[in-house]
């Protein structure tokens, strides 16, 4: 140990503190609002803290002075509001900015409070964050003008300096093996500013003596497999590897995380298809670091983590996402670590931390430049305490007789692919209207792959018009025999095809709507369709003078699904 102090505000289930920790610091106290989040913090830091709302020391002296002066300060306002991901970046930012505000006012006064011992500040957000708070406050700015006033201050003169005290970091740098930007903005009052402490890692491509990134598929090769039965042999931490630990006492592992095949089909369409968004592995780059381990945890979006799955099936289980230990070593938590809760809160609790090898370097450069010894071995916890923790354990595999439905009237939009540009989409709604009202099926063209681009609606039978012109290219005919025959079988009526939808389900020989647009997909791509269609004669496609032919055909097949349907 090396007596220095922490006190961690929004300390969640204690990331932040568990790098501090790591390096002798005490941690003396944790302030969150979140009942899992306190009973986690207390289970791991061997305390006794209770749930407060942050709300309740911004008006009030008292209460800041109430918590415990220690000679570090951490903390990480929520990020939510700040996102990126969070209504694509248009949510609300006053309550980011004002829970961040009240931090600031705290680590004022216990900076500029008589015979204060704080040595140091972090705070820990995401990089977006930046743009919404100021570059310096002064006391006023954090309503202490009186309480400036009474401790002979200037309630003018700056009390916090965010700039030039803020670096966006990756955690990779840090022996992360997750890819994961954020922004720590702090002081060392001593220096009076803020130093990034030297990188660790880096990337396989890059020249040096730093060791590379810690990749997904060391973490994966290194835990066992969540299928794995009960077994009593001996595993080590992949980060920590002094910790050795029977395999029955590594909890929230060994639990099945398999995806029905229309979870897991929806997120590869939305990670390698999405109608104006970018591609992304299916399932996960495993040669690099894991993506950003997101506080939600779901198996149909297109930030979600897939794997592949060790247990053998095809279908139904085939992919899964991770589990809580796999997320939490991703994050840089010791395998001994334990998250208080059900799987989904475990989940939020893991990614809304700090990784702790982050503040763990940043602990090691303050104790550098305070002098202070920097303890040659870790302190990590070497052994699993059970105490009043849930286990996800299981050691079942699931029998998949329960699929998700989606709530009736849910919109449908899909396309085959994207070339040139262009998307042909069937859609269970009007795209151009931006109102996820479900009428009839329709045929639409996107112009463009970004959001807000042109979208042109096709009308119904229009796949008659162009019927001729496709079968004057050889494979033409063969692609519009089967289509007439066999395929066309397959188009349920407007309202199956909806009900299909919602339960993810194909009837009889009827395909729901996703089935019908990959059945598309894979019948145009097999034909290997090179070829341009210019468009000296007939104009089908605006403003444009070439397509790809596989476009084409596309519409003829998306125009034949969507007429087939509303006609029926």
């Amino acid at each position: 140990m090396n007596n220095l102090t922490v006190l961690d505000l929004f300390c969640g289930a204690g990331g932040f503190s568990e790098g501090f920790r790591q390096l002798g610091f005490q941690i003396q106290y944790g302030i969150d609002f979140y009942q899992p989040a306190i009973s986690t913090f207390n289970h791991n830091f061997n305390l006794n803290c209770k749930p407060k709302n942050i709300l309740d020391f911004n008006n009030s002296i008292d209460e800041i002075e109430s918590l415990p002066d220690t000679d570090v300060i951490i903390g990480s306002p929520p990020c939510v509001s700040f996102s990126n991901s969070n209504n694509s970046g248009k949510a609300d930012k006053q309550k980011g900015i004002l829970l961040t505000e009240i931090f600031l006012k705290i680590i004022a006064v216990k900076r500029f409070k008589q015979n204060s011992i704080l040595k140091a500040w972090y705070m820990e957000n995401v990089p977006n964050s930046k743009k919404y708070l100021k570059k310096s406050y002064s006391f006023s700015d954090l309503n202490l003008t009186e309480w400036a006033i009474s401790n002979s201050l200037d309630p003018t003169s700056k009390a916090i300096i965010l700039e030039n005290n803020q670096f966006e970091i990756n955690s990779a740098d840090y022996g992360s093996p997750q890819k994961r930007f954020r922004l720590i903005s702090g002081v060392i009052v001593k220096n009076n500013g803020l130093q990034i402490p030297p990188y660790t890692n880096k990337d396989s491509n890059m020249s040096g003596n730093l060791e590379n990134y810690l990749t997904l598929e060391f973490i994966r090769k290194k835990l066992p497999s969540p299928y794995s039965q009960f077994s009593k042999r001996s595993i080590s931490d992949p980060l920590y590897p002094w910790i050795k630990i029977n395999a029955n006492d590594l909890s929230d592992h060994f639990y099945d995380t398999g995806l029905y095949k229309c979870e897991w089909e929806q997120t590869k369409y939305l990670k390698m298809n999405h109608p104006y968004m970018g591609v992304m592995s299916f399932p996960e780059n495993e040669s690099k670091p894991s993506r950003t381990i997101t506080a939600t945890k779901i198996g149909t979006s297109r930030e979600a983590l897939i794997f592949k799955s060790e247990h053998h099936r095809f279908g139904d289980g085939e992919f899964r996402t991770p589990t809580v230990r796999e997320a939490a070593t991703l994050m840089s938590f010791p395998i001994t670590f334990q998250f208080n809760g059900s799987e989904g809160i475990k989940w939020k609790l893991v990614g809304n931390a700090v990784c702790p090898s982050v503040s763990r370097a940043f602990a090691k450069q303050l104790c550098i430049e305070l002098g202070v010894n920097v303890n040659k071995y870790l302190q990590t916890q070497n052994t699993v305490i059970k105490d009043d923790i849930c286990n996800l354990n299981s050691y079942k595999l699931k029998d998949f007789s329960n699929p998700p439905k989606r709530i009736k009237n849910s919109p449908f939009r899909r396309h085959p692919f994207k070339d040139g540009n262009i998307t042909v989409t069937l859609s269970n709604y009007d795209i151009n209207k931006k109102i996820k009202t479900v009428k009839k099926w329709k045929t639409s063209v996107q112009y463009g792959n970004g959001d807000g681009f042109p979208t042109y609606n096709i009308r119904n039978n229009y796949y008659e018009r162009i019927e001729s012109i496709i079968q004057e290219f050889s494979y033409g005919k063969r692609f519009i025999d089967i289509l007439k025959n066999g395929f066309s079988a397959k188009i349920a009526d407007a309202n199956t095809l909806q009900k299909m939808h919602e339960s993810h389900t194909s009837l009889g020989n009827y395909l729901e709507p996703s089935e019908l647009v990959h059945e598309v997909a894979n019948l145009i791509n097999s034909l290997e369709i090179k070829e341009e269609y210019y468009q000296t004669q007939k104009i089908i496609f605006r403003g444009k003078d070439k397509v790809p032919l596989k476009q084409l055909f596309a519409l003829y097949a998306i125009n034949k699904i969507s007429s087939k349907a509303n006609k029926k």
